[in-house]
C-alpha cells in the first residue's frame, strides 16, 4: 500500500542491522550504555547491547511515574468469576511492586536467583513478576495448576530459593486448589525451595507448612520498598518452560535489555498502539504471550493493560470479550484463534457482538496457531476492523511475521501472517538447506543472529539450545514450522514440520485441509492429523466440531467435507475419514494437541501433556476414534 513504511523500514533493518537496533534502543533508560550492540565474537551465541546495564522495572513502571503517568491506569484487573474489577494506577502499581521487592530483599534474594511463581490470573501475579526484575531476580513464572510432577521439573531445573503461590485458582465454575499441587511438586523435587510465599483467596484457605510457609498479606505488611538494582544487559530477566520432545522442559531464556528494546518498539510498529491506550491481551501469565503482551509491552510503552481471569465463553457468554472492550474501552485486543473459534461456535450470527458498544475497538490480533481464513473472515464482518493474525513463538518472545499496523497496513490475505516483521530474515529451505522459490512449501528458518528479545540460549543448556534449533541449518535457527514465501513476499505458516504427512510420497499440509474443513458452514473447528497407513504410509483423518444449534445427520456432513477437500485439495490427498466430536483436546494456550491425537489413532504409548487443559477430552477422543476404527483394524483399500 501507498501510504505503508513497511518496505522502506524493513530495508533499512536489512541494510544496517545494528544501526538500526541501536536507534531503537535509544528509547528505553541506561544505567550505563552498551559497550557493542551486538556481540558475534562467539557465534551462535550472539548477545545484544554488551556492557550495558538497565532495570526492565524501571521502564515498566519507575520511568512513567516520574514522567507524568503517575495517575494514569496501568492495570485493570478484570474477573468474571469473582465478579471483581479492579484498577491500579501507575503510582499504586509501583507502591505494590517496591513492597513486594522490599519482602524478596528481607528474605535474603539476590540479583541471580531464581524464584517460581504459581500462580492465577491475579494481580499479585503480575507484581510478584516486577517485583523480581527490580532486584535482578530471575522469575520463572509455571502455569497456575499444572500437574505436580511437572512443577517439580521445574523446580530441579531452576532450582529457585523462592516459591510464590496462590491458595487456588478459579476455572470457570469451579475452585482449584493449589497448594496440594505445589506441596506435592516440593516434595517430588530434589531441589527445595528455602521458602513460599502463599496469597490466601477468600474462595479457598490453604493450610501453611511452619517453618517453609508465608502469608503474602503478613509479609507485605512487614515490608519496606526498595530501588531498582541496575543489571547487566545480558543478565536473565526470566526463564519460561516450554515442553521438550524428550518430555524435560527446555528453559527459554530471556535477557534484559534485548527483551526491552524489541518489546517497546513492538507496540508503536507492529501493535499500533499510542501511550495512554487501553490494549488487552487475553491470555495468561503462564503463557509467552502473556508474559510479552499482558505484563511486559504495554507497561514499557506506558499503555493501560488488561488482566482478564475469565474466559471466551461460559463467564458468563459468549459476550465476555465484548463487555470488557466496550466497559475498559480497549483499542487493540490480541487473543488466541480458538478463543474466536469458542465464540463463533456459540454465537454464530454474532447477536453478542451487537449488544456492546465497540466504538472504541479497532484492532483484533490473533496468534497462538494458524488462523483459519474462515474464522477470520467471519470476525472481520462481524466486528468491522482489520483482524491481523501474526506469528511467533515462546522462543522468539516476540513476533516474526505480521502485519505492522504501526507502519501502515499492508494488504490483507487470510491464511498469511503477511510479512517478516524487521529484525528476521525468513527463508524457506529445503530439508537439504536449499532455499525453495516462491509458492513452494518447506522448512521456516530464521538466519542468524536472532534480533534483540529472541532467546540467547536454554537455562544452563547451551548445548540443548544449538541441538533443539541450531543443528538443522547451518547459520539459521530452526522455527520447526512449514511453510513458503508467496511472490508478494508473504508468509504462509501451514502447520508445525511434524504435521506435514507423507501420503504414498507426496507432501501434504494439514493446515491446507483443516482451512477446507473450516470453510463449511456447519464446522465450528476441526484438526487435521497424519494417521498409519499399510499402503499409503499417512492418510489424514479429520475431527470436527459442529456449531451450535447445527442437528443435521453426521453422515452428510462427514461426506460434504470429503467431497470438499477433493475439491480443492485433489484425490491425492486421500482425504476419506473424518468424525464428528465434542470437542477437541487443546493446551491451556488453545493450541490444538494433534500429536497426541495421532498417537491415540495409532495406538501408539503417549504421555499425557502437561498442558493440557482437560485430559478427560482423550478419553472421548479415544472412544471416537474407536467409533472410525483406530487404532488398528483400519486401512485404506487399494483402489
Amino acid at each position: 500500500m501507498a501510504n505503508s513504511t513497511y518496505d522502506e523500514v524493513y530495508g533499512r533493518w536489512r541494510g544496517a542491522p545494528e544501526s538500526f537496533w541501536a536507534e531503537v534502543a535509544e528509547e528505553i533508560h541506561w544505567y550505563k550504555r552498551w559497550d557493542r550492540v551486538l556481540d558475534a565474537s562467539r557465534p551462535p551465541f550472539y548477545r545484544w547491547f554488551t556492557g550495558g546495564m538497565v532495570n526492565t522495572c524501571y521502564d515498566a513502571l519507575d520511568r512513567h511515574v516520574e514522567q507524568g503517568r503517575a495517575n494514569q491506569p496501568a492495570l485493570i484487573y478484570d474477573s468474571p468469576v469473582t465478579g471483581t474489577i479492579k484498577t491500579f494506577s501507575y503510582r499504586e502499581l509501583l507502591d505494590e511492586v517496591a513492597l513486594f521487592a522490599g519482602v524478596l530483599v528481607r528474605h535474603g534474594l539476590k540479583k541471580g536467583d531464581r524464584v517460581i511463581i504459581y500462580m492465577p490470573m491475579v494481580p499479585e501475579a503480575l507484581i510478584a513478576m516486577l517485583a523480581c526484575a527490580r532486584v535482578g531476580v530471575i522469575h520463572s513464572v509455571v502455569f497456575g495448576g499444572f500437574a505436580a510432577n511437572e512443577l517439580a521439573s521445574r523446580i530441579n531445573d531452576a532450582q529457585p530459593k523462592l516459591i510464590i503461590s496462590a491458595s487456588c485458582g478459579i476455572e470457570a465454575d469451579r475452585v482449584v486448589p493449589y497448594k496440594p499441587l505445589l506441596d506435592k511438586g516440593i516434595e517430588l523435587a530434589s531441589a527445595k525451595p528455602e521458602r513460599c510465599i502463599i496469597l490466601q483467596r477468600p474462595q479457598e484457605k490453604a493450610s501453611l507448612v511452619v517453618g517453609r510457609d508465608l502469608d503474602w498479606s503478613e509479609v507485605m505488611a512487614e515490608a519496606k520498598p526498595v530501588d531498582c538494582v541496575p543489571v547487566a544487559s545480558t543478565d536473565p530477566l526470566y526463564i519460561l518452560y516450554t515442553s521438550g520432545t524428550t518430555g524435560v522442559p527446555k528453559g527459554i531464556v530471556r535477557d534484559n535489555a534485548g527483551h526491552l528494546v524489541a518489546l517497546k518498539w513492538s507496540m508503536k510498529n507492529i501493535y499500533g498502539v499510542e501511550p495512554g491506550e487501553v490494549f488487552w491481551t487475553a491470555s495468561d501469565v503462564g503463557w509467552v504471550v502473556g508474559h510479552s503482551y499482558i505484563v511486559y509491552a504495554p507497561l514499557f510503552n506506558g499503555n493501560t493493560t488488561i488482566l482478564y481471569e475469565g474466559k471466551p465463553v461460559g463467564t458468563p457468554d459468549p459476550g465476555a470479550f465484548w463487555r470488557v472492550i466496550s466497559q475498559h474501552g480497549v483499542k487493540v485486543l490480541f487473543t488466541a484463534p480458538t478463543a474466536l473459534r469458542a465464540i463463533k461456535r456459540e454465537d454464530p450470527s454474532a447477536d453478542y457482538i451487537r449488544k456492546y458498544d465497540l466504538k472504541c475497538f479497532r484492532t483484533l490480533f490473533l496468534a497462538g496457531e494458524r488462523c483459519d481464513p474462515d474464522t477470520l473472515l467471519w470476525a472481520e464482518k462481524q466486528l468491522g476492523v482489520p483482524i491481523i493474525d501474526h506469528w511467533w513463538q515462546t522462543e522468539t518472545g516476540w513476533p516474526i511475521g505480521a502485519n505492522c499496523v504501526g507502519l501502515g497496513m499492508l494488504p490483507v490475505k487470510p491464511g498469511s501472517c503477511t510479512k517478516p516483521v524487521p529484525g528476521y530474515d525468513v527463508r524457506a529451505l529445503s530439508d537439504d538447506g536449499q532455499e525453495l522459490p516462491g509458492g513452494q512449501t518447506g522448512n521456516l528458518a530464521i538466519k542468524l543472529p536472532l534480533p534483540p528479545g529472541c532467546l540467547p540460549t536454554l537455562w544452563n543448556n547451551d548445548e540443548g539450545f544449538q541441538k533443539s534449533y541450531l543443528s538443522q541449518y547451518s547459520g539459521y535457527y530452526s522455527t520447526a514450522d512449514a511453510g513458503y514465501k508467496d511472490e508478494d513476499g508473504y508468509l504462509w505458516v501451514m502447520s508445525r514440520t511434524d504435521d506435514i504427512i507423507n501420503v504414498a510420497g507426496h507432501r501434504l499440509s494439514t493446515g491446507g485441509m483443516e482451512e477446507v474443513l473450516a470453510s463449511h458452514p456447519d464446522i465450528a473447528e476441526c484438526a487435521v492429523v497424519g494417521v498409519a497407513d499399510a499402503i499409503k504410509g499417512e492418510i489424514p483423518l479429520g475431527l470436527i466440531v459442529l456449531k451450535a444449534g447445527v442437528h443435521r445427520r453426521h453422515d452428510d456432513i462427514v461426506k460434504e467435507v470429503v467431497e470438499l477437500v477433493r475439491e480443492r485439495i485433489g484425490p491425492i490427498a486421500s482425504f476419506k475419514v473424518a468424525g464428528i466430536v465434542k470437542r477437541l483436546p487443546k493446551t491451556r494456550s488453545g493450541k490444538i494437541l494433534r500429536g497426541t491425537v495421532k498417537k491415540i489413532a495409532d495406538g501408539v504409548d503417549y504421555r499425557i501433556p502437561p498442558t493440557i487443559d482437560d485430559p478427560v477430552i482423550l478419553d472421548e477422543i479415544t472412544s471416537d476414534l474407536a467409533a472410525l476404527g483406530y487404532p488398528g483394524g483400519r486401512s485404506e483399500k487399494p483402489a
